[in-house]
């Protein structure tokens, strides 16, 4: 009897897992519409104010690997519900904060709580499903999540800044994960890897985040100390030392945390440089135009959460679409369309004007947007678990959403550093502020429109037909 057909409540557990999934999804957008207000009830500084998304990126993508392992290892369900309630802790000391440093250091904990968390939904699903046509829906719901939880994250972001105040951006995590905690006994059932080696490659964790902490923190400080600084040349120098190191732990070590033998397979390995590119082009693109409506075209944060309702209802039918063309056209396909929309959607947005309107400068390019995601992320998760073997499904999809996450983390850090270069010339030349700040944003989304190409690219050439043919012929995904 297989997994699926011994575990009938195994539709019940995705729906708890993919509520909890949604909520970390969440917490990486929900922010973005608010931070205006923390930064003026906080006291950012105008290039500290990324950190806030930052934080959670960083380590949420840097531990999702050892959160991943740790749940194959001493139970997928037992690590879930610790993440679970972590996240629910330090969401609300999050919502707490009396200044930027305690909430930089909140986000930065609840990000460390998303990567126990995040890995055993996907591993959790992937052994409760059979490889096929219902593990693929059940894949494709999750990725659905992904698609448009960035989109309804700013639009609930913008309801609750405006009608209670930013801090419920993370209380709200509260109940959930108190709800949640309760459900998962009864519907979850606990399952691990037999046979594995009981190490954690705890120092390849610390390492690999490390290095990419000082990387945006120099890319985010060298606008104001120089490109050619001591400062900026010793933190690039300092990161990629560290870059270097977490390599040779790998090698070295008996249980690594990320086996360099797993990027054989040609189309995982390539799922995740797509989804690393994914993850630049939605962090940024999400950040950048939250800041535009409402430094710009003057937006309330509800206002710009609402402006965000084109591109979250357009994202979650395009992402039952996906699941559906996955199977009669195939992964590659729809993931190059949604490839060529997002790329579509950000060339749009390089013509936003200083007088500009919803309708005419932004509601075209949140339609290609929000169909684009739907397109790319639902087949991207299939492929970047693509025969890939129940023992390491944890790594896997630890994997996947690290690609994600980093490059969210690096996405926003480099286009917010080019934006704000670009601003701060202008100012410098006499520009007034609106202009400045359009134009800046204007330059970034072109660097955005770079990172969808490559990505288009790395979709034909990386993923391979006969590592996708893990949906039977004719089975229905969506």
């Amino acid at each position: 009897m297989n997994a699926a057909a011994a575990d009938p409540r195994r539709w019940k557990a995705l729906a708890i897992l993919g509520v909890a999934y949604l909520m970390v999804v969440l917490d990486i957008s929900i922010v973005n519409v608010a931070l205006p207000s923390i930064q003026t009830d906080l006291g950012f500084k105008p290039e500290d104010l990324q950190w806030v998304i930052s934080a959670y990126a960083l380590t949420f993508g840097g531990f999702l690997l050892l959160g991943g392992r740790a749940g194959d290892l001493l139970g997928r369900r037992r690590l879930f519900m610790v993440g679970l309630a972590l996240f629910a802790i330090f969401s609300l000391l999050a919502g707490l904060s009396a200044s930027a440093g305690m909430l930089i250091a909140a986000r930065a904990l609840q990000g460390a709580a998303g990567a126990v968390l995040s890995p055993s939904v996907f591993s959790i699903t992937m052994v409760t499903f059979d490889e096929g046509a219902e593990r693929n829906k059940a894949l494709g719901i999750l990725g659905a999540i992904a698609g448009s939880g960035a989109a309804i994250g700013v639009l609930l972001g913008g309801v609750l800044t405006e009608y209670i105040g930013w801090e419920w951006i993370f209380f709200v995590n509260v109940p959930i994960g108190v709800a949640a905690l309760l459900l998962v006994p009864r519907l979850v059932r606990e399952s691990r890897a037999q046979g594995m080696e009981r190490h954690f490659d705890s120092l390849g964790a610390v390492t690999i985040t490390a290095g990419l902490m000082l990387l945006v923190y120099a890319l985010t400080q060298a606008n104001n100390a120089g490109w050619a600084s001591a400062q900026t040349i010793g933190l690039l120098l300092a990161s990629a030392a560290l870059h270097v190191a977490f390599v040779g732990v790998e090698m070295r070590s008996r249980s690594p945390l990320v086996p360099l033998r797993f990027f054989r397979r040609r189309t995982p390995t390539g799922a995740n440089v797509i989804g690393f590119g994914l993850g630049t082009m939605v962090f940024g693109m999400f950040f950048l135009l939250s800041l535009y409506m409402q430094q710009v075209l003057g937006f309330s944060a509800l206002e710009t959460g609402v402006g965000y309702l084109a591109v979250a209802l357009t994202a979650i039918v395009a992402s039952g679409l996906a699941q559906a063309l996955v199977t009669k056209a195939g992964v590659k396909p729809v993931l190059a369309v949604g490839m060529i929309l997002l790329a579509g959607g950000l060339l749009y947005f390089t013509q936003i004007s200083v007088d500009g309107s919803y309708a005419a400068d932004l509601l075209p390019g949140f339609i290609l947007v929000g169909v684009g995601l739907g397109f790319a992320f639902v087949p991207v998760s299939i492929a970047a678990l693509a025969g890939v073997p129940p023992i390491e499904a944890g790594l896997a999809s630890g994997l996947i959403n690290t690609s994600q996450q980093i490059g969210g983390a690096l996405g926003v850090a480099i286009l917010t550093t080019v934006s704000t270069t670009r601003t701060e010339g202008l100012l410098a030349d006499g520009v007034d502020p609106a202009t400045a700040f359009t134009e800046g944003f204007s330059l970034a989304f072109w660097v955005g429109v770079a990172f969808a190409a490559a990505s288009f690219l790395a979709t034909l050439v990386a993923l391979r037909r006969d590592e996708l043919q893990a949906v039977p012929a004719g089975a229905p995904v969506g």
